[in-house]
């Protein structure tokens, strides 16, 4: 009879047996975050042209912020994005 080390296991437990929870954590929150600023640039009819304006930044670097897969944003960035948009960045320890 052949055994399963994971059934009756969480999601959870089989991305830490996998080694790999930490890094789909993180990709999962920034891809929330890209998704709640894009959300936010369509709800104001803002543009990614007049993001990069109000951030004092290129285009491109727009582009690299709302893109879901690019982790290398910096908590500096996400704040500025946030403060130019009227929201707040929360962030916490749990």
């Amino acid at each position: 009879m052949m055994s399963n080390k994971h059934i009756g296991s969480t999601f959870d437990d089989f991305l830490e047996s996998e080694g790999i929870a930490e890094e789909v954590s993180n990709n999962a929150v920034k891809k929330l975050l890209a998704y709640q600023l894009l959300e936010k640039l369509e709800k104001d009819k803002i543009t990614k042209s007049e993001l990069a304006s109000r951030l004092s930044t290129s285009r491109s670097a727009v582009d690299r912020l709302l893109d879901p897969n690019n982790e290398s944003i910096t908590l500096c960035t996400l704040q500025k994005a946030a403060d130019v948009l009227g929201k707040k960045l929360k962030i916490e320890l749990v």
